[in-house]
C-alpha cells in the first residue's frame, strides 16, 4: 500500500512543464509505432486506428496543459 501511496505522491507532484515532456515522448513514439505499421506489406487497419486515437488524446492534453 506504501507503494501506491508514493506512486500517486510522484505522479501528483509531476509539474505541467513535466507532463508536457513525457506526453511529447510518447507522442513520437506512437508516431514512430504507425511508420512501422504503416510500412509494412499489409497493415492492420484496427491498430492504425488505435494508434491515431491515442496521438490524438496525448494532442488535446498537450493543447489543454499549454493553455492551462
Amino acid at each position: 500500500m506504501a507503494e501506491l501511496d508514493s506512486a500517486e505522491e510522484v505522479h501528483t507532484e509531476m509539474s505541467a512543464t513535466d507532463r508536457i515532456v513525457v506526453l511529447k515522448q510518447k507522442h513520437a513514439s506512437l508516431e514512430t509505432a504507425l511508420e512501422d505499421e504503416n510500412k509494412r506489406p499489409m497493415p492492420d487497419s484496427s491498430v492504425v486506428a488505435h494508434l491515431k486515437r491515442e496521438k490524438l488524446a496525448i494532442k488535446d492534453e498537450l493543447l489543454r496543459l499549454h493553455s492551462a
